[in-house]
């Protein structure tokens, strides 16, 4: 994309009373291409083909909406799961005929993919899984049903409590009844374990990437650890990729260098493929996108299923249901990981993006602002936006008088 924040804030101070940065070395050029980096800037096409070959091998694709449907009970069916969360605005215009206008980008995005047809993974798919998050989703699921297979998980509201736990268990129960005569298959125990500890490694994989943020001078962007996924779960390329990267890249520095970009914490909604414009416009206005709180970045990484338990599938059950998602309430999971992953990350700022007309985020910034500024002392922005870049000018002029509060502080 364009640089959207043209006049980048100058970041770096000669103040006495202010230490200088770490000196992070020479600055590389662009990675080669056959990095990880370059590996995963092909993510669509390299997932498509490992669908396609996977398929006619005689596995099954399965979609899924969101974080909390268990993929290890879809790879123990014989099951290939793979995101269908639209990050496309040109998708929107479809979904309008439909939906309300007013109506979060991600669901219209989704469901126009649907209408268009534009989506192979989901042409290819031969049963959606979906979650009773939203009322927004809820109600597009119900359009979606009346020519896809679907089946939606009636998810908890107050995952704290011990019947809340209880409900789930019987939905995933319920799921794995479903995938077994979907599929002609037995999902035994042994081979829900397996597949339980090869998503184990992948978030495991995955946490060390992030952890490479952690340092004064990240080897990576957030937008280049942002891409660094794929829309199927533990492809064997993927994971090989993976730690080709935490081999290699260690001594990369980046240009400008990291140590005189501001260090930002990214939280609130997803970000799927195509909807990346806030992180470019906050890394070309000065910033570095250091730790990603959000659905597509640690949140559904940070716990692993337990292996060592006598039932695997309730062992799985309560690591989905601990996700500290909004729609949960309350959500204080939500405000402990983010007090730990400023301890981890230290950012110098907070922004949390919200997607328009996504109610339980809206209203959760509340929460979230009052933690970041009164007990964890940090500078924090919320944008509300969706996929149109109508408002990038607007949004880059509010990121770079962040960038410059946030070096007024360190003087």
């Amino acid at each position: 994309m364009s640089k959207c924040g043209s006049g980048k804030a100058q970041v770096e101070t000669s103040d006495p009373c202010c230490p200088p940065a770490p000196d992070c070395g020479p600055v590389e050029g662009d990675v080669s291409a056959d990095s990880p980096v370059a590996w995963f800037r092909n993510m669509v096409e390299t997932s498509l083909k490992y669908a396609e070959a996977e398929t006619a091998a005689g596995k099954h694709l399965v979609g899924i909406m969101c974080e909390y449907t268990p993929r290890e009970l879809i790879m123990a069916a014989g099951g290939i799961p793979v995101c269908l969360c639209g990050g496309s605005t040109e998708m929107i215009p479809a979904a309008e005929e439909v939906l309300p206008a007013n109506l979060c980008p991600l669901i219209k995005s989704t469901f126009g993919f649907h209408i268009n047809k534009a989506n192979p993974f989901l042409e290819m798919a031969e049963l959606i899984v979906a979650e009773t998050t939203c009322d927004g989703k809820k109600k597009m699921y119900e359009l979606l049903s009346q020519t896809r297979p679907i089946h939606v998980l009636e998810l908890p509201q107050k995952s704290d409590e011990e019947q809340a736990m209880a409900h789930w268990v019987s939905e995933i129960r319920a799921l794995k009844s479903v995938l077994e005569k979907q599929f002609d298959t037995e999902i035994t125990d042994g081979r829900l374990r397996e597949s339980i500890a090869v998503m184990n490694r992948e978030r495991q994989l995955k946490r060390s990437l992030a952890a490479l943020m952690e340092v004064d001078c990240p080897p990576l962007t957030g937008r280049e650890l942002l891409d660094m996924k794929s829309l199927i779960a533990c492809m064997p390329d993927d994971m090989a990729q993976y730690e080709r990267a935490l081999t290699m890249l260690g001594g990369r520095e980046l240009d400008p260098r990291a140590s005189s970009r501001v260090r930002v914490l990214l939280t609130g909604v997803p970000v799927p493929h195509g909807a990346e414009r806030v992180i470019d416009i906050i890394e070309d206005s000065g910033g570095l996108v250091v730790c990603q709180e959000n659905c597509t970045g640690l949140k559904p990484v940070i716990e692993d299923v337990d292996e060592g338990t006598e039932d695997p599938l309730v062992a799985m059950a309560e690591k989905y249901l601990h996700l500290p998602c909004s729609v949960m309430t309350p959500n204080e999971r939500r405000m402990t990981l983010l007090r730990d992953l400023v301890a981890q990350y230290r950012p110098q700022c907070v922004v949390e993006l919200v997607w328009q007309t996504c109610v339980t985020y809206d209203i959760e910034s509340f929460l979230v602002k009052k933690l970041v500024e009164e007990e964890l002392q940090l500078p924090y922005l919320r944008i509300e936006t969706d996929y149109s870049p109508s408002d990038s000018a607007r949004i880059a002029m509010r990121v770079e008088a962040l960038v410059e509060n946030v070096v007024a502080r360190r003087s």
